[in-house]
């Protein structure tokens, strides 16, 4: 069979085999839809907020309430860990399907609990599906893209994280006044509609089936899509240690912390976790100090509007960056601009001086947070690289907890409100130097 004219065609793995571009289109949107959902259900609770706050039947205190945002983060932590290695064992399709079936199904549950403690446990539940739908996406785009454009496609992808919580915002502002919080919340069970056309255009992966040596139905694959050619032999040496390493979970995990990977997995998972407790961490302390201290910010949905947009676009332009001249030095660069971002805003301006600001901060620790995600599915072998994504990004939960108590010791101890731009623009810089310490790809 002849090979497809290179102009429908994009590289997977460097001359392996091309994949047509309408496969990787397909794949591409079909991983921005599922974010795209799973962002509407992490936003969706801080839009409904304070009409949760003012609910007269639960009467939640403002402890309550910062426990209910928890649920779904821890949910999400345990959720990366478990689906992401469950996709490396049983396939990236089916995990897929699983992870929205469960945070979609669950806000249902969560619109029509009759108590905090069940709308708590939806949340919960939930929070299995939203994270770990992140680790198996991520490897889907990664292995259906060329290798020049993995970082672009992977930021392209990722925006449907940010829109989505712009959509729950703007949903929350029309809806909230005249429906109420329930359908508000509700509206996050609406994709479930597309999870069948979803399950029709997305492929299993191919490296997933070489890796657990399902070579004629790889090939069988392969046809299917109009990939050609594609010679099983080419996959041999990765096949086998997949093959060995895909026998168990132990085996998959012994992985990431082996002599030729280990460096990298320590740096990975600091970096991550300095990026999400940035992100977790000003988007929840941010608006509040900047108009404590007197800064004109606008309303606080503006400034979700600029920080989730800019690091939509951010993302795909950083990606697209980071495929011309390398991911390191280009994370290593918008982390520190990042850090640069959030220090200036130490110092008062006018609205459209700190809109800006706000801007390179959110490009600083969501875009450049989402690119790194996005390498370290690509540095990780095809057997255990749902399993890698899931376990950094679970242990980067533990700084998307943390980021929003860092506001509140800084205030319990009575510090000026100039240390909380100052904290977290140094642990910008510490996210940035573990990236400059990440080995080369083995």
């Amino acid at each position: 069979m002849a090979a497809a004219p290179s102009s429908t065609v994009t590289g997977s793995r460097a001359g392996a085999w091309p994949v047509p571009k309408s496969t990787t289109s397909k794949v591409l949107f079909c991983c921005w839809l599922a974010i795209l959902a799973e962002g509407y259900d992490v936003g969706v609770l801080g839009a409904v907020l304070p009409a949760l706050a003012d609910y007269r039947p639960w009467n939640l205190s403002p402890l309550a309430l910062g426990g209910l945002g928890s649920y779904a983060l821890v949910g999400m932590l345990i959720g990366a860990m478990f689906i992401g290695t469950l996709s490396d064992l049983f396939g990236r399709r089916r995990m897929l399907a699983v992870s929205m079936l469960i945070f979609t199904t669950t806000q249902l549950g969560a619109a029509f609990a009759p108590t905090p403690e069940l709308f708590g446990l939806f949340r919960l539940l939930g929070g299995l599906g939203m994270g770990g739908i992140i680790p198996v996406a991520a490897a889907l785009t990664i292995e259906y893209s060329a290798p020049t454009k993995r970082s672009y496609n992977y930021g392209l992808m990722y925006s449907g994280y940010s829109l989505g919580i712009v959509v729950s915002a703007l949903c929350a502002l029309a809806f909230l006044p005249t429906l109420g919080w329930r359908w508000v919340i509700g509206l996050g069970a609406a994709p479930l509609v597309i999870l069948p056309l979803i399950l029709a255009f997305v492929p299993e992966s191919l490296e997933f089936l070489m890796a657990k040596g399902r070579r004629d139905r790889a090939e069988t694959l392969a046809r299917k899509l109009g990939i050609s050619p594609f010679v099983a032999e080419d996959w041999t040496p990765r096949a086998d240690p997949g093959k060995e390493a895909g026998a168990s979970w132990k085996s998959v995990l012994g992985t990431m912390f082996s002599r030729r990977y280990g460096v990298a997995t320590v740096c990975f998972w600091i970096s991550l976790f300095c990026g999400l407790l940035l992100v977790y961490g000003l988007n929840t302390w941010l608006p509040a100090i900047m108009k404590k201290a007197g800064y004109d910010l606008g309303s606080s949905l503006t400034f979700l509007l600029v920080f989730s947009l800019a690091s939509a676009i951010g993302g795909v332009l950083i990606g697209g960056v980071a495929d011309k001249y390398g991911k390191k030095l280009i994370l290593v660069v918008f982390y520190a601009l990042g850090s640069a971002g959030i220090l200036a805003l130490m110092f008062p301006g006018s609205q459209f001086v700190n809109y800006v600001f706000v801007a390179v901060a959110g490009v600083g620790s969501i875009s450049t947070s989402l690119v790194l995600t996005g390498w370290v599915a690509d540095y990780y072998p095809a057997h255990a690289r749902g399993t890698a994504t899931g376990w950094a990004l679970s242990f980067a939960r533990i700084g998307a907890i943390a980021g929003p108590m860092i506001g509140g010791v800084i205030a319990a101890v009575q510090l000026p409100f100039q240390w909380n731009f100052v904290i977290f623009a140094g642990i910008g810089l510490v996210a940035a130097a573990a990236v400059a310490f990440i080995p080369k790809k083995p």
